[in-house]
C-alpha cells in the first residue's frame, strides 16, 4: 500500500514544498498577456476560490500579489497602518518579530506581547494591551519554533475592541480549516510555495470589507505603491492597467489551489496528522523529542523536533544533502537544537519521509526507523481512510 515513488531532489522542509504535478504542468502552457479575457477569467476563479479556502464573506476582496509571503505581510502594514497608530504585534518567534519591524518601519508605535520560543501567545496577555489599538497582528504558524497560536481566542478578543486583527497564515491556510469570517480577520496572507505546493513567487491575500473601508478612510496614501489595495482592486476588479503580473505563475496557483479544495481541508489536515505521528513515532526511539512542550501549541504542519544528545546536526543534514534530501534546522537560538520538518501541501506524504527514515537508518547506523513509520501508517489505515503516497 505505501510503495515508494520515484523522487528527485526531496524537500523536507518549512519551504518551499515540492511543486504539485498539476501545478508543475499549468505552468508550462503558453504565455499570455496580462490584459488577456483568459487570464481575468481565470483570475476570477482565483478569487472565488481563495474566499473558500480562507472562508472569508461573500463580498472579501482577495487577489495575488506578485511576491513571496512577506510581501503579503508588508502590504497588510502599508495599505491598514499610518504615522502614529498603535499596533501590537504578537511575536514568538521569528517571523513575528519580522511582523514588529515592518510595522514600525510603516509609522506604527509598536506594542509587543511575548512567550518563550516554544510556548504559544497567551490570549490574557492579548487583552491586556488592546487599550487604544488599531491593529493587532500575529503570526498563526510560527514557521521558525513550530508554534500554533491560539488565533481564534485572540480574534475573539480583538473582535470586541474595534481593532482589526492581521494574521499570518503561511504555514496553515490552504492545509487545514481557516475561517476568516467566523474568526473575525480583516487581512490574512500566505505565500504560494508553503501549503498549496505552486511554485514561489506569489502571496495570496484576503483582505476583510472592514480592512478595505479602513484602509478608504486614511488620511494619507499608501507609501507602498505596487500593492496599494485600491491599485489592486483596479486590475483584479475593474480590469485596468497596474502592473505586468506573473501569468504562468498564476495558472500553476490557480492549479494548485483547486487540488488542494478538491481534496478539502479536513482530509489534508488529517493527512497531515498521520505523516507527522508516523515520523514521531519512527524518530522517538532514537532520542528525538517535540520541541513544543504543550499538545495543543505545536504547529501540525511544521513538526518541530529537539534532536537527541550528541548527534551532529549539521554533518547529519550534510550528509542528507549529498543524498538529495533537504531537511531544515532551526533558527537563531534554536540553530543546532531542533529539526524543522515540513509537512505541508504535497511534503506532507509518506513517500518523502519513508525516504528520509531509509537515509538516516544509514547515516545513523540505526535500524527499524523504516518499518516503525510504516508500521504506524498501517494502524492509521487500519482506523481510518489510507494516506495516499
Amino acid at each position: 500500500m505505501f510503495d515508494d515513488l520515484h523522487l528527485d531532489h526531496i524537500l523536507l522542509t518549512p519551504g518551499p514544498t515540492p511543486i504539485h504535478p498539476r501545478a508543475q504542468q499549468a505552468m508550462m502552457r503558453g504565455m499570455l498577456g496580462h490584459m488577456d479575457p483568459e487570464v481575468f477569467k481565470l483570475n476570477r476563479e482565483i478569487q472565488d476560490d481563495l474566499r473558500v479556502m480562507y472562508g472569508t464573506e461573500p463580498e472579501a476582496f482577495t487577489a495575488l500579489l506578485a511576491g513571496t509571503g512577506s510581501l503579503g505581510m508588508e502590504s497588510g502594514f502599508a495599505n491598514l497602518v499610518e504615522q502614529g497608530d498603535e499596533v501590537l504585534v504578537c511575536a514568538n518567534g521569528s517571523f513575528g518579530r519580522r511582523m514588529a519591524e515592518m510595522a514600525a518601519r510603516y509609522g506604527a508605535r509598536v506594542r509587543l506581547v511575548t512567550a518563550h520560543l516554544g510556548e504559544a501567545i497567551r490570549p490574557e496577555d492579548v487583552a491586556a494591551h488592546l487599550d487604544g489599538v488599531q491593529m493587532v497582528a500575529v503570526v498563526h504558524g510560527e514557521t521558525s519554533t513550530g508554534v500554533l497560536n491560539p488565533v481564534p481566542e485572540i480574534a475573539e478578543l480583538v473582535r470586541s475592541s474595534g481593532a482589526l486583527l492581521t494574521v499570518d497564515a503561511v504555514t496553515t491556510a490552504g492545509m487545514e480549516p481557516f475561517h476568516m469570517e467566523r474568526w473575525g480577520v480583516d487581512y490574512a496572507y500566505t505565500g504560494a510555495q508553503k501549503c498549496l505546493s505552486a511554485p514561489p513567487g506569489l502571496a495570496p491575500v484576503a483582505i476583510s470589507e472592514r480592512a478595505f473601508a479602513r484602509y478608504s478612510a486614511r488620511r494619507t496614501p499608501t507609501p507602498l505603491w505596487y500593492c496599494d489595495f485600491e491599485g489592486l482592486r483596479d486590475y483584479w476588479v475593474e480590469h485596468t492597467y497596474h502592473h505586468t503580473v506573473p501569468v504562468n505563475l498564476h495558472y500553476a496557483f490557480h492549479a494548485a489551489l483547486r487540488a488542494a479544495l478538491e481534496e478539502g481541508m479536513e482530509a489534508r489536515q488529517q493527512r497531515v496528522g498521520e505523516v507527522g505521528s508516523a515520523i514521531l513515532t519512527a524518530l522517538t526511539p532514537l532520542g528525538f523529542s517535540h520541541y513544543v512542550k504543550r499538545p495543543q501549541d505545536r504547529l501540525p504542519t511544521v513538526l518541530a523536533l529537539r534532536l537527541p544528545e550528541g548527534l551532529d546536526d549539521a554533518a547529519v543534514r550534510r550528509a542528507l544533502r549529498q543524498r538529495e534530501i533537504s531537511v531544515t534546522g532551526g533558527l537563531g537560538p534554536t540553530a543546532g537544537v531542533i529539526w524543522r520538518l515540513g509537512l505541508m501541501g504535497e511534503a506532507a506524504r509518506p513517500a518523502p519521509y519513508r525516504a528520509l527514515m531509509r537515509a538516516l537508518e544509514d547515516i545513523l547506523g540505526e535500524t527499524g526507523l523504516v518499518r516503525r513509520f510504516d508500521e504506524a501508517l498501517e494502524r492509521h489505515a487500519a482506523g481510518a481512510s489510507p494516506v495516499s503516497v
